[in-house]
């Protein structure tokens, strides 16, 4: 089966995923989605027998059609390597019920490693493929992990470049400091006087520039993206939910066919979206459990189908997931209207022009997979403290609000459904929020305060911390929320201002 990619806001042509991955963003400003899901052609049984690296082959050639086998393989291999703290990649770890699956343990301790790691391979094979000779420029908007796991994965890379732009006062210490220090001649890194939705949408706007676009094509450049908005993403996250189901069947926790939930802390909706493609391509995925922070967008949907950004924006101890426009909702609401991309249109033009929009309730009756809930910072605080007491397990924020959440849907549902928590980050990576939450003291430089978690969850602080002691800060650029000034940035970084 050939699988090719269609704009969420377009009847054009569908292009292959090679074109697809180089392009991030359709040109209509719509997201690229597979024009068919392909099921999996290998049982359940047999998969659970492979690695992780042979699983994610399986997967993603029915995704990635355009691609050989020896091309996507040896993306696969420089991708999941020693890069890796693990052989196995995203062990799982059984707490209090549940099953964590662990997604942190690559070069950036979040679980944007997971896509990052290969994207960089899939776009300059893609580019060979094509015969781009143009200098790719990889543009992006953080929330405090996708900025890190990008600039890592493509430092260096000959024939890219590389730009984010993260709230400048909206991601956590360590998680700065991983972005200032980033080593690499084509990196930059921009901190705006900002949200990330600011950000995310000044991306967008700089994406879309068709005068910018026709100025970098002059000289020698163009644009790509790896934000979760680009399918090179999107694929590879796959992956892992299919990973998940295997390993507990191999372990026989289930019987193949079984039904199995995932709870996943949600920001931009990519994570959780791609469960909803594990299971339309084969995987017995029961309930898909949205687990938001304070700024509770994406619970009201599922509640009322109304999406309404028109709120206040909360600075919450899990900042990835502090986030009122979440792009890849888009793809979701695409598929429930039915793969009508007018529909989707109309709906994406109302959040542009009124922030919000509300689904029929024919689009609703198809969202009965999904499930949402909510966590304060209290909740998130407790879940942190409760599961270290019970289990000694020490978490992250944003794994702690799936918790939390998970939590409250067992005890209002009863359902005892095995349920895996997609752990999305390394507790070290948000050591002052952890260590309030354990009663600790936080009055010392971040480093200590890893020192000081290590010896409390008796786990080594990552490399990924302890190389930040003494590395020089690099990147220094400021500028204001607007579309200009960031598109200045990008100008002067590429050296084509005027």
């Amino acid at each position: 089966m050939e699988v090719n990619y269609r704009s969420t806001r377009s009847d054009a042509a569908p292009i292959p995923a090679s074109q697809a991955i180089l392009k991030g963003l359709a040109d209509d400003g719509g997201l690229f989605v597979p024009d068919q899901l392909p099921v999996l052609d290998k049982s359940l049984g047999q998969l659970a027998e492979m690695d992780y690296q042979d699983v994610a082959y399986e997967v993603m050639k029915l995704l990635l059609t355009d691609f050989s086998e020896e091309e996507l393989r040896t993306c696969i291999r420089n991708a999941y390597d020693d890069k890796f703290d693990t052989k196995e990649i995203a062990p799982l770890k059984k707490a209090d019920g549940a099953y964590y699956l662990e997604l942190f343990h690559g070069q950036t301790i979040a679980f944007k490693d997971m896509a990052l790691s290969i994207l960089p391979h899939l776009m300059i094979t893609a580019a060979r493929k094509n015969h781009i000779d143009h200098e790719i420029v990889i543009l992006t908007a953080t929330s405090g992990d996708t900025g890190k796991a990008a600039l890592a994965g493509f430092a260096n890379v000959k024939g890219t470049r590389i730009v984010v732009f993260y709230p400048k006062d909206g991601v956590s210490p360590i998680q700065e400091k991983m972005m200032v220090t980033q080593e690499g001649d084509n990196t930059c890194v921009v901190g705006i006087h900002g949200n990330f939705d600011n950000a995310q949408s000044g991306v967008k706007a700089i994406f879309t520039d068709q005068a910018l676009r026709e100025k970098m094509n002059r000289a020698g450049f163009q644009f790509s993206s790896a934000n979760s908005i680009n399918i090179g993403r999107l694929v590879p996250q796959v992956v892992y939910y299919v990973y998940a189901y295997t390993r507990l069947l191999k372990n026989g926790v289930i019987r193949e066919g079984d039904r199995v939930n995932f709870t996943v802390p949600t920001g931009n909706f990519g994570n959780i979206l791609a469960g909803y493609y594990a299971g339309r391509m084969g995987v017995p995925i029961g309930r898909l459990i949205c687990a938001s922070n304070s700024n509770k967008v994406l619970y009201d949907f599922f509640t009322t189908g109304t999406y309404d950004r028109n709120r206040e924006f909360i600075l919450t101890s899990s900042p990835s997931m502090d986030i009122l426009i979440s792009s890849n909702l888009e793809r979701l609401i695409y598929h429930i209207a039915g793969d009508n991309a007018a529909k989707n249109k109309a709906l994406m033009d109302e959040l542009t022009r009124d922030g919000k929009y509300t689904i029929t309730e024919d689009m609703r009756e198809r969202l009965s997979q999904f499930t949402g809930g909510y966590a304060t910072e209290e909740d998130t605080k407790e879940a942190i403290r409760s599961l270290f007491e019970s289990d000694g397990y020490v978490i992250d924020p944003h794994t702690a609000v799936a918790r939390s959440v998970y939590e409250g849907y067992r005890k209002a549902t009863g359902d005892t459904t095995p349920t895996v928590i997609v752990s999305t980050a390394s507790p070290f990576k948000f050591e002052t929020s952890v260590l309030k939450a354990l009663g600790q003291p936080v009055d010392a430089d971040d480093l200590d305060l890893a020192d000081a978690l290590s010896k409390i969850a008796e786990v080594p602080v990552p490399k990924a911390v302890s190389c930040l002691r003494g590395a020089a800060v690099r990147h220094t650029g400021i500028c204001d929320k607007s579309k200009e000034s960031m598109q200045k940035m990008v100008e002067k970084f590429l050296g084509i201002e005027d």
